[in-house]
């Protein structure tokens, strides 16, 4: 489970790095050029990574047993928050007929995004390096 949460979190992180490379080009259009068509197949991998995130970090923390459950369940409902609001940026962009690289740069932009990034290094961290909760650490010391 926690492979899966690695797996969606990097589908986003190259999406917004291949958008800062789109959005350098200065491309008035996403037609005609080889980037330009990979544009919107980044954007959809990351509508599919962020569909259902919240609840399969959910579900990992569950399996793993992580602890304090309170506390990652307080983290998730702003991961959710900021998911919801990077993927209906995302859908905006993805219903327009043409995506220019200013398009894409503000996109990338968005405090919405940048938030929803800022959320998956955190996770990333804490789920890569599981510790014991900071409670039981110095209840352990002081026994």
């Amino acid at each position: 489970m926690l492979a899966e949460i690695g797996s969606r979190c990097e589908a986003v992180e190259e999406c917004y790095e291949f958008m800062l490379a789109y959005a350098a080009q200065g491309l008035a259009s996403d037609e005609g050029s080889k980037s330009a068509g990979q544009v919107r197949e980044f954007l959809r991998r990351a509508m599919q990574a962020l569909t259902g995130l919240t609840e399969a970090c959910a579900a990992a923390v569950k399996e793993e047993g992580l602890e304090p459950a309170d506390k990652y369940s307080a983290f998730f409902a702003v991961l959710d928050r900021d998911s919801r609001d990077s993927l209906a940026a995302i859908e905006l962009v993805l219903a327009q007929p043409s995506i220019s690289s200013q398009l894409i740069d503000n996109l990338n932009a968005s405090i919405h995004l940048r938030a929803l990034l800022t959320d998956f290094f955190l996770l990333d961290e804490i789920l890569r390096n599981p510790q014991k909760p900071a409670e039981q650490l110095i209840t352990n010391k002081g026994a």
